[in-house]
């Protein structure tokens, strides 16, 4: 089932309208959809490098635009999260403060973006602030994963597709890894 799914989402990203679906999944990504815009950008670069560039800026702009839509959420649904916070035990006023001095450091720390998004406009955190921490942090990341896939993306491929379960599984380790050592911090 593995490899049959790969297959199919390399045949997707060859298609001519993948980066149409990219840059939607970025954007839905950036305010509500769970699943990164990685798992669909490093098969879309693989399948076209000379574009790989192009594709990394693609997926940075429409991901913060879907975040500044999560911000605008955040910041006019205030109501609805003040009401969530006093759930809590935590007020509003509280949550400005310490998101005012850790938000632009949030934004930078592998949690959902959305998260960050909608807490950034909640918290009402300097909208151009969000917007430079998220295209240095997102632009970053995007524009790192598509030049190491244009500089070495024939021997990735043929690593991952010789050991895709093997792949598959460290991922999902270091995914578990990963919230552990979050659940011990707190």
């Amino acid at each position: 089932m593995l490899r049959k799914t790969y297959d199919w989402v390399m045949s997707l990203a060859a298609h001519p309208q993948a980066p149409i679906a990219l840059g939607v999944l970025a954007f839905c990504e950036g305010l509500f959809f769970p699943i990164p815009p990685d798992v669909l950008l490093m098969p879309v670069v693989l399948s076209d490098r000379q574009r790989a560039l192009r594709y990394a800026l693609l997926t940075t702009a429409c991901s913060i635009a879907g975040g500044s839509c999560g911000y605008a959420v955040g910041y006019f649904l205030q109501p609805l999260g003040e009401w969530l916070l006093s759930l809590t035990g935590a007020s509003y006023a509280s949550f400005q403060a310490w998101y005012a001095q850790w938000g632009a450091i949030l934004i930078a720390v592998p949690i959902p973006y959305k998260i960050t998004a909608i807490a950034s406009g909640l918290a009402k955190l300097n909208f151009g602030l969000f917007i430079g921490v998220s295209i240095l942090v997102r632009g970053l990341r995007f524009t790192s994963e598509a030049l190491l896939l244009k500089i070495y993306g024939e021997p990735i491929r043929t690593f991952v597709e010789r050991r895709l379960g093997m792949v598959a599984s460290a991922v999902a380790l270091a995914i578990v890894v990963l919230v552990v050592l979050l659940r011990l911090r707190h």
